[in-house]
């Protein structure tokens, strides 16, 4: 195991202009993630969870501080370096799946294997839909698919090309509670199998507690959530007595 943190982020600020002025979305964040460390983001809607998450995967830039995601600094990349770290190191996990309608199952799974010039994709992605429980479903498109479904699909389209680094922005936000358990089951088991670090977003505290480490954001800025605030039935009581993340040494 390398000793280089799987992301490292130092002071980052995300701000925006709007017609009333400029916007601090992130204000000073500091976080370290270790290899193969399942970590869950909480907070209310509109805290800046979602924003964070895109910049750590290099699908948005800063306006200051450091990103370092497996030993590459990712916010002194332009467009074409930073699409080319993200094949090589990055997968995506969105709540609306974001399957290719006019591809099946099986050609959605290949797609990214293809594009990283992965041999065999075919075989590999007919063998990451087995394992998601979806030998039966190849053929099938988005649309003849059921929720859970597709959010499996996604799955395997995620980690086909073995990530680095797997986010997922409320992978169970659209799934009922059967489907979610199924999903989160699977992420796990794939994450400890394939010691791919896992950063999700989540309001889902169920979800959350499977993670090693739960941070809080609020207002831009993240904190440690202790483990009192997470055994609460509301997601907003997680909001107090939180501790600042402090970056650890890399």
């Amino acid at each position: 195991m390398s000793d280089i943190s799987a992301i490292t982020v130092k002071n980052l600020v995300k701000s925006v202009a709007t017609q009333e002025g400029e916007l601090t979305i992130l204000n000073g964040i500091n976080m370290d993630v270790k290899h193969g460390e399942s970590i869950a983001i909480l907070g209310p809607s509109g805290s800046g969870k979602s924003t964070l998450l895109g910049l750590l995967a290099a699908l948005d830039s800063p306006s200051s501080g450091e990103i370092i995601l497996d030993g590459i600094a990712i916010q002194n990349l332009d467009e074409e370096k930073k699409a080319a770290m993200r094949k090589q190191k990055v997968s995506f996990i969105f709540q609306s799946f974001m399957l290719v309608d006019t591809l099946n199952a099986l050609e959605n799974v290949m797609l990214p294997a293809e594009l990283a010039g992965i041999s065999k994709a075919k075989e590999k992605a007919k063998a990451m839909l087995e394992r998601v429980g979806l030998s039966h479903r190849l053929n099938h498109f988005p649309n003849q698919l059921s929720g859970g479904e597709q959010q499996r699909v996604a799955i395997a389209r995620a980690f086909i090309c073995e990530p680095k680094v797997l986010f997922a922005d409320e992978p169970t936000g659209n799934l009922d509670a059967a489907n979610s358990k199924k999903v989160a089951d699977m992420l796990f088991e794939l994450n400890r199998e394939s010691s791919t670090t896992l950063v999700l977003v989540t309001h889902d505290l169920v979800l959350a507690k499977r993670c090693e480490r739960q941070l809080l954001m609020d207002s831009g800025e993240l904190s440690e959530a202790r483990k009192k605030h997470l055994d609460a039935t509301q997601p907003s009581v997680v909001k107090a007595d939180s501790e600042p993340v402090k970056a650890e040494a890399s």
